[in-house]
């Protein structure tokens, strides 16, 4: 089984690519390899291929890297399933990973984060999770998204070397992390990976 992340740039247009595109090539750049694993394509759409333990923890790392920018935000929709057709693009690969993630990225209307795999009851937990959790990462602001981000690459410091990375106080990683609702997220993450196990 795989995972297949698609997704879009919320207000792109609005700024340059110059400024976000390289973000975003980072963050794919970390669970996959261009073309085979990831593609940017229509300028702001993009793809991801990765292994289903590490789906939703990219999508969030996604969401806070494009969220360093002050309004942009990313929609991004997880599909679980298989692969039966290998391209050197994942553009042009198939299969039910590829179906789950498109038809789950056409239901996003409002929710900017969502899962389709071929347990409806597994989708249906995690999808109200990420309902109640985006409440709390779509309002985060870009210094946020940046501490988020740091903490995410390096889960092994504690807040006093996270400051020290960024050059902000203790007390002031400890503010952020709380106001994005990190160790909550983190949990989100655990109980995921645990309902892999039901597919």
């Amino acid at each position: 089984m795989i995972a297949v992340l698609t997704g879009d740039i919320k207000n792109s247009s609005e700024h340059n690519a110059s400024t976000w595109l390289p973000l975003l090539k980072q963050a794919l750049d970390t669970f996959g390899k261009e073309p085979a694993e990831w593609e940017i394509y229509r300028g702001d759409s993009f793809q991801l291929q990765t292994v289903p333990e590490l789906a939703l923890e990219a999508a969030i790392y996604i969401k806070a890297c494009i969220k360093q920018i002050r309004r942009m935000d990313v929609r991004i929709a997880i599909g679980l399933g298989d692969k039966n057709h290998e391209a050197t693009k994942i553009t042009e690969s198939n299969g039910s990973a590829f179906i789950n993630s498109g038809q789950c990225f056409e239901q996003l209307k409002k929710q900017r984060l969502g899962i389709q795999t071929p347990n409806s009851s597994v989708n249906e937990q995690i999808n109200l999770l990420l309902e109640l959790a985006l409440l709390t990462m779509d309002s985060w602001t870009p210094a946020i998204s940046k501490t988020v981000k740091y903490a995410m690459e390096n889960p092994k410091l504690n807040q006093k070397e996270l400051a020290h990375l960024l050059n902000k106080s203790q007390g002031n990683i400890s503010e952020e992390l709380k106001k994005a609702g990190f160790e909550e997220v983190k949990k989100m993450i655990q109980f995921y990976r645990i309902q892999l196990e039901q597919l």
